[in-house]
């Protein structure tokens, strides 16, 4: 029983985790590209989806081999996630700059249907299916630098292979969930607001990804080099 709660655990600490701030400051930068609650959603939905894959895929390597994650590795990890954040935030500001106030266009097509209309989250179609790439390499990288601290945490707490993976896996739904909620809120809050305020917001969540990129990042060269 104590296991099971431990595994069930997984889902309020993986929701709570996709509420630090690292997270929601990218997750920020991708959904100014949304428009409304929907888009919102999939872009925090497909950031989970990323997350998960990478905890799940090192944590059963991990898990195999017996081990944890070597420090200067977690620590390459972060640094990775910290310059992503500097670039996201530098991308989100200088989008802001040159749509201005009337927001960009780009061209897209649905099958053979070619057409024009305000720029969403970028995405890539698999058939029928459409993809937001940007979002899902993000939560990749976040779930990377991530997987260090909770496989030890795991290795700790449970004693076998199986409710280690299982834990892995619903901290992973937890997650998931989390910051589709989040992003939901964002991307509404954004469609409730005008073009000006928008770009404004888009502006200031830029920034702050840099800031706190820099600030995470700076510290971690040391421990890398």
């Amino acid at each position: 029983m104590s296991a099971l709660a431990g595994i069930l655990l997984g889902l309020l600490v993986g929701l709570r985790h996709a509420f630090e701030p690292d997270h929601l400051t990218a997750v920020a930068t991708l959904s100014t590209e949304a428009r409304d609650l929907k888009r919102g959603a999939l872009v925090g939905a497909v950031w989970g989806v990323g997350h998960t894959i990478s905890l799940v895929v090192v944590g059963i390597a991990l898990i195999a081999i017996g081990g944890v994650l070597p420090e200067r590795l977690a620590a390459s990890f972060e640094l990775a996630v910290a310059g992503m954040l500097v670039v996201l935030g530098v991308r989100a500001f200088t989008r802001a700059l040159r749509q201005g106030t009337t927001g960009d266009v780009m061209a897209h097509a649905h099958g053979g249907l070619h057409h024009e209309h305000p720029a969403e989250v970028a995405h890539i179609h698999l058939g029928s299916v459409a993809l937001a790439w940007r979002p899902l390499a993000v939560g990749l990288l976040h779930g990377l630098a991530g997987s260090g601290a909770l496989t030890a945490l795991v290795f700790a707490q449970l004693p076998g292979t199986v409710e280690r993976i299982a834990y892995i896996a619903c901290f992973g739904v937890g997650s998931v969930v989390g910051m589709a909620v989040a992003s939901a809120v964002a991307g509404a809050s954004l469609g409730a607001v005008s073009r000006r305020s928008r770009r404004s917001l888009t502006l200031v969540a830029g920034v702050f990804s840099i800031v706190l990129g820099v600030i995470w990042g700076v510290p971690l060269v040391g421990l890398v080099a």
